[in-house]
């Protein structure tokens, strides 16, 4: 039985906001996973939800790590006196 669910590549340009044209272009390029079929390019809801920043990686949780360990850093004292406000 197969559980994912797919969605075809007009459907993703319209939760995108951008033409169907730019996001053939990105299939063809490979930085859109997609498998055809038949005439149909279809796309994972794994890959709409990393597209949509739904999921996060690893390499978007480190980056939002640092982030937050640089704010901390910069910012400790002054975040510190906001909190007891």
């Amino acid at each position: 039985m197969i559980d994912k669910k797919y969605i075809t590549i007009p459907r993703l340009a319209e939760l995108l906001g951008v033409s169907r044209i730019a996001i053939y272009k990105r299939v063809r390029s490979g930085e859109i996973p997609a498998k055809k079929v038949g005439r149909t390019y279809i796309i994972t809801d794994e890959t709409v939800n990393k597209i949509l920043g739904k999921k996060l990686t690893q390499q978007r949780k480190k980056r939002i790590e640092d982030a937050v360990k640089k704010t901390v850093r910069e910012y400790g004292e002054v975040l510190k006196k906001l909190g007891r406000e």
